[in-house]
């Protein structure tokens, strides 16, 4: 690793000539050692396996398609269109016509009026400073006239129209001064500061990302030496029980004396890893729900590799969630258990209990859900991602490497929410040369899972494309079930600002539920802040109503707010049907002996090393 040349300290009466010649020695040290990154650079990129290039942006047609509904507007609708070049002209002129006015008076200021703010532009000189002022306005005109241009398109269906708003959007967003060294203060003022050190270290800090994700550029947003998975990270006690080729079962050490008879078993989302309920001691929420006197057990999923191409949902329904049952009943004697699935899981958690309905098993006492969608009715903020060109890019990508690759899914749900978790840790890292934060659950947002070939295309097109649990049905291990198959008592939380899972979604399927036992609660955040909210921490509040006739409107209009973590209030539901208490239980018996300490072997699987 190369160490970039850093001032030194300057001293009273020092030789002007000398302190000048210093800088540029290092100055010049730190410009040669680029030659070496750049041969380390060269040698990643040839590593590369790249990613299918449907991938990579929308079918060309959606382009065609745009530039047709423009000019029809503009035949039928010319004075709209005349108005929208206008505005642009105008408040494009206007803006340079402000600046030449400040620039006349002979100061070096911007004009009196520094245009809107938006949080991007948060260096002062963004104000004040004429030339990074007036970029910074003639940028936020031309993006506002984009997004407006395609707002009022009339002849566009209205899928095309969203997938063009998202994709506009995005461009807008990449071409943002601040994206660019030249146009960005705090990068010039880093690299001035350090006489190009910083420039040095960014370049190393974009090298290593590329050779960390095999030629593909993938911005790392947290340090990854700060963390190891069962040292400072998923550290609750317990034991792997039980392994199979899907999952490893974990039984976590009791705390009390006495627990609930009826055990909890947490299937969390295969898309990520476990200990996103298990990252620190004071936001455990495994580590809460053991402390509130339940025997809890946790499936932690294997990291596919291209040997699990075939694998669908129909495996990870008899594999992983029915075998999760048979050995939690096994291990603690009980007939009945109660259930937890996180966003897909919680979604497979549902076909799994239709499909236990129809097998009239009673296996399931309740069942929680966080953040799952059941009805698929709303693509929401996916649907730039579910349309034709990318269905079938993604299917031409995980037949070549029997597996979607993690890298491809962290690099999706990125760009939904692109200058928060690409372009700005990008200017920070390759710009400033900044190291990534120590963030526990950025983290784990890096550390993802590759997903099985079959079962990927089976999930994108039996329910987020054809909706198929809500409609004529979906076949799960020879049976077709429905969403009206599940039947017995739920609770679904849902967060206010999930792009991920839109609440609107999750209450309009939790409708369609054959249960009359139902309850929903609406945590405030998002997908992952609204669920690990700890009661010690008193930041975000949830919405309850028991009324659910209603729709999201109506519901959410009568909601009551109560400040504070949700836990508590699920635990509350939880304990009545959870049984009487009994003594703790020591992790597994004697037909399911500890095969090794949690967090287990298969949660420290990295994507990268299996695809």
């Amino acid at each position: 690793m190369t160490t970039p040349e850093t001032p030194s300290d300057g001293k009273v009466g020092a030789d002007p000539k000398a302190e000048a010649d210093g800088k540029l020695e290092r100055l010049q040290a730190n410009v040669d050692k680029i030659e070496d990154l750049s041969q380390r650079m060269i040698k990643a990129l040839g590593a590369r396996d790249p990613v299918n290039p449907a991938l990579g942006g929308p079918d060309p047609a959606l382009w065609t398609e745009a530039a047709t509904s423009y000019w029809q507007t503009w035949m039928q609708d010319p004075a709209k269109m005349w108005e929208h070049q206008v505005r642009y002209w105008g408040d494009a002129v206007k803006t340079y016509y402000e600046a030449q006015q400040a620039l006349a008076k002979g100061q070096l200021k911007a004009p009196d009026d520094p245009g809107p703010k938006d949080r991007r532009f948060s260096n002062p000189l963004w104000q004040t400073h004429p030339y990074f002022n007036y970029i910074k306005r003639q940028y936020l005109t031309a993006a506002d006239a984009m997004n407006a241009a395609v707002a009022d398109l009339d002849h566009l269906d209205a899928t095309e129209k969203t997938r063009l708003r998202y994709f506009t959007s995005q461009i807008a967003d990449m071409m943002a001064p601040t994206n660019f060294l030249g146009t960005n203060p705090d990068a010039l003022e880093k690299a001035v500061e350090t006489e190009g050190a910083s420039l040095l270290k960014g370049l190393e800090n974009l090298v290593s990302d590329i050779e960390a994700n095999r030629g593909e550029l993938l911005v790392r947003l947290a340090d990854e030496t700060a963390f190891e998975v069962g040292g400072n990270i998923a550290t609750t006690p317990g034991q792997v029980v039980y392994r199979n080729r899907m999952m490893e079962l974990i039984q976590f050490t009791p705390t009390t004396e006495k627990v609930h008879a009826t055990p909890i078993v947490i299937f969390p989302p295969w898309i990520n890893k476990y200990y996103i309920l298990d990252l620190k001691e004071k936001n455990s929420f495994i580590k809460w729900v053991v402390d509130q006197g339940y025997t809890l057990f946790v499936v932690s999923w294997i990291n596919p590799d291209p040997s699990y191409a075939d694998v669908t949902m129909d495996d990870y329904v008899k594999d992983g969630y029915l075998e999760a049952i048979d050995q939690v009943k096994a291990i603690t004697g009980q007939k009945q258990i109660n259930a937890i699935g996180y966003c897909i899981a919680g979604t497979t958690l549902a076909l799994t209990l239709a499909y236990l309905k129809k097998k009239k098993d009673r296996s399931i006492k309740s069942a929680t859900f966080f953040t799952a969608l059941t009805d698929f009715a709303d693509q929401g903020e996916f649907t730039p991602f579910l349309q034709d060109d990318f269905y079938h890019g993604i299917g031409d990508e995980v037949a070549e490497h029997g597996i979607l690759r993690s890298m491809i899914m962290a690099r999706t749900f990125s760009f939904l929410r692109s200058n928060d978790l690409i372009y700005t840790p990008a200017i920070k890292s390759y710009m400033m040369g900044e190291a990534p934060p120590a963030f526990d659950l950025l983290y784990w947002n890096g550390d993802g899972a590759n997903l099985p070939a079959a079962m990927v295309m089976q999930y994108l097109k039996d329910l987020c494309r054809e909706n198929t649990f809500v409609g004529e049905g979906m076949e799960i291990l020879g049976e077709r079930v429905h969403l009206s198959d599940v039947t017995l008592p739920v609770i679904s939380i849902a967060c206010e600002t999930d792009h991920i899972a839109a609440w609107r979604s999750v209450y309009a399927g939790l409708q369609q539920f054959g249960s009359k036992d139902r309850t929903f609660v609406l945590s405030e955040s998002g997908h992952i802040a609204g669920i690990v909210n700890p009661p010690t921490k008193v930041k975000y509040g949830h919405y309850t109503n028991e009324d659910l006739s209603g729709d999201q409107d109506a519901w959410q209009a009568d909601a009551d707010f109560h400040e504070g973590s949700w836990w508590p209030r699920w635990e509350a539901w939880i304990a009545p049907r959870s049984g009487k208490m009994v003594g703790a239980r020591t992790p597994g018996d004697e037909d399911h002996p500890v095969l090794e300490a949690a967090p287990g072997s298969y949660v420290k699987i990295k994507a990268a090393a299996v695809a």
